[in-house]
């Protein structure tokens, strides 16, 4: 029974990274480096492969790669008004070192977004006026993130009972438990 959760999460998750408008397409991710504080961000979902990595981009300057580097495990929200349903995940990120795979996602990405990864500091860093920001113009600092799950949990608000479960992945399978909403 637990399946049919699990298919309609992978579902909503799978759309989020091919559906511009779906509401997984923006999650919130949660990192936690040295300092010990819970850092949460809105990232853009950009791709999910069949065993459920979930892939983004970001600048590899960016505070949340120092955390990445001093902490792997991530925490990811994702919520869809529409029907009421809630996906926590907890994961292990990677980032992918590939340079051909980086140069293929890089070519993906429009023109006006590669503006993103190309400014001369760091995301973060102080600016006197936000229209005065520069660009490198023969440099980036693109970097895709993967996060493989480790744990999933699926809430739907509904009535006459809302609906928990837990998956836990175990060497090849998702164990799953219903849990009190």
């Amino acid at each position: 029974m637990t399946q049919n959760y699990f298919q309609e999460l992978t579902e909503e998750i799978n759309k989020g990274a091919s559906q511009k408008g779906h509401p997984f397409r923006y999650f919130t991710l949660a990192t936690v480096g040295l300092d010990q504080v819970a850092r949460l961000r809105t990232i853009v979902l950009r791709k999910v492969s069949e065993d459920l990595k979930l892939t983004f981009y970001t600048d590899s300057r960016s505070k949340k790669m120092i955390h990445l580097q001093e902490n792997k495990k991530v925490g990811l929200l994702f919520y869809n008004p529409k029907n009421l349903m809630q996906v926590r995940i907890e994961g292990m990120a990677k980032v992918v070192n590939d340079d051909k795979i980086k140069e293929k996602y890089w070519k993906g990405v429009k023109g006006s977004s590669k503006k993103d990864y190309t400014t001369t500091s760091a995301p973060g860093t102080s600016l006197s006026d936000p229209g005065q920001l520069d660009y490198l113009d023969d440099e980036d600092h693109f970097c895709i993130v993967e996060i493989t799950p480790f744990k999933i949990e699926y809430l739907k608000l509904k009535r006459p009972h809302h609906i928990r479960v837990r998956y836990s992945w175990e060497v090849d399978f998702w164990e799953s438990e219903y849990l009190v909403p």
